[in-house]
């Protein structure tokens, strides 16, 4: 394991360089995270569909358990228990759209991981940076546990458990626990945990961060010490469930897959659950008991628990869903937890948008109208007066808003066409609308997925690395 070892060292100075402004050191979150006798236990492999194009090659590098799905090049990188997903890279030809410009992608997109350490991330792979369009570059970057990154090339950087950086480039900042920055372009900055901003220059500015008492109790992370909290917690009880499907090679669909849908193979179910046409379940995505009507989508690293959703639901990256019942086309966004109990169940009415990292924690029944924006902390109905605004008020915001921590400036109506485009945008990719012949998306191009597995040296210095390959089609 010596190469290994050095192959750490190395990401860790170049990430300790890039953020010396903030004398930050990487090392004792990365040691204390990932031993590197944790790391040689993996196998990796990658999955394939004809659609497609694939080449992948690696170099000195620690894969452990992930897939790519696309164009990947790895330099010297270790990716921990990690999806980099490019099945949305750019090809020759593209036209990108931006800001009015209308610009020409040169050649095939490729993905390129150089010095990076992702632990169990999720890395899907539609670059919206305009400047370097051919190339979704992640390098000297450290993200922990359930991160995001989301169409967000990070370089010399530090992403917290459960944070979420999307469509945003992110360069030499430091991204604190459980928050969300969906902003276009970040440089130099120190987010500190539990904020939740989205920014559009010129257009309007959303912001809340939640209270150090709920961060302690839901994840917090110090250094040289394991993530904690009830996010943490909540996944470590259902572990074993993943290990049983990651052990079989061969395993049979456990439900009945309608025309259309896609249940991945490394997503795990049991209950009494159901699946309509159109339905994307992605990798990693856990169902218990789950009834997801046509349209719906469970994205990576989304737990779907005695629930309902009714069709046309989003589902972003890390979602958790916990008895609860969605009506059509409402928008559950990245790590939100919304968690009800057999006593006090939640619903949540048509086209409503839950924003990335919110916290619903119920302890008395809460039904949520149709057409409202929810977010931040919520235990029950006197909660939801300051964590939520209808659709047609804050439409009518022009300058400011501001509701108990949420601070809103801008217009109104901008944000939320923003975000009906975007979540119209997912669904398209999705495969939602797919009539039998057009409109196919993922939940169809998925159900031609395969997987490849590859082993790592077993012995000597090279232990737990992966020999240099050349997979073309």
């Amino acid at each position: 394991m010596k190469q290994l070892g050095n192959l750490m060292d190395r990401i860790i100075a170049r990430i300790n360089v890039n953020l010396r402004d903030f004398q930050f050191d990487a090392d004792p979150f990365v040691r204390r995270t990932i031993p590197l006798n944790r790391l040689v236990k993996f196998n990796a492999f990658y999955g394939i569909t004809p659609q497609q194009p694939f080449h992948f090659r690696i170099f000195r590098s620690n894969l452990s358990g992930s897939y790519f799905l696309g164009r990947c090049t790895v330099d010297h990188a270790v990716v921990y228990k990690s999806d980099i997903r490019g099945d949305e890279l750019k090809a020759r030809g593209d036209r990108f759209h931006f800001q009015g410009a209308d610009i020409p992608v040169y050649d095939d997109e490729i993905i390129r991981i150089k010095d990076a350490c992702l632990i169990k991330t999720l890395v899907h792979c539609y670059s919206h940076d305009p400047e370097i369009l051919e190339e979704f570059l992640i390098q000297n970057a450290v993200s922990m546990h359930y991160a995001n990154i989301h169409g967000s090339p990070v370089e010399g950087s530090f992403i917290g458990p459960f944070a979420t950086v999307d469509l945003t480039t992110v360069h030499d900042s430091v991204i604190g626990a459980f928050s969300y920055v969906q902003a276009g372009e970040l440089s130099h900055q120190n987010i500190e945990p539990g904020t939740v901003w989205v920014h559009a220059k010129d257009t309007f500015d959303f912001r809340y961060i939640f209270s150090n008492k709920v961060l302690e109790k839901y994840i917090s992370l110090e250094p040289g010490t394991l993530p904690r909290g009830l996010f943490i917690d909540f996944i470590r009880d259902r572990k074993t469930d993943f290990q049983k499907i990651f052990d079989v090679v061969n395993l049979k669909p456990p439900i009945a897959i309608p025309p259309g849908a896609s249940l991945n193979r490394y997503a795990f179910v049991k209950g009494d659950s159901v699946i309509g046409e159109n339905v994307l379940v992605a990798q990693r995505a856990y169902l218990e008991n789950a009834w997801l009507g046509k349209g719906a989508n469970a994205q990576e690293n989304c737990y779907i628990i005695n629930s309902r959703l009714e069709g046309n639901n989003v589902t972003a990256h890390g979602g958790k869903i916990i008895h609860a019942r969605l009506w059509k086309n409402v928008f559950v966004g990245f790590n939100a937890f919304l968690r009800g109990t057999p006593e006090s169940a939640l619903e949540i009415g048509e086209r409503c948008i839950v924003m990335p990292h919110t916290i619903i924690d119920l302890d008395e029944p809460l039904k949520i109208p149709e057409d409202y924006v929810v977010w931040g902390f919520i235990k029950n109905a006197d909660d939801l007066k300051t964590h939520a605004v209808s659709v047609k008020k804050l439409s009518r915001v022009k300058k400011s808003l501001t509701l108990g921590a949420m601070k809103f400036q801008g217009s109104g109506a901008g944000f939320i066409e923003a975000f009906k485009h975007r979540i119209e945008h997912i669904l398209a990719a999705n495969g939602a609308f797919f009539d039998g012949k057009q409109n196919k998306g993922h939940a169809q191009m998925g159900q031609d997925l395969t997987f490849n597995i590859i082993h790592p040296y077993g012995k000597g210095p090279q232990k737990g690395l992966y020999p240099t390959m050349d997979i073309r089609p």
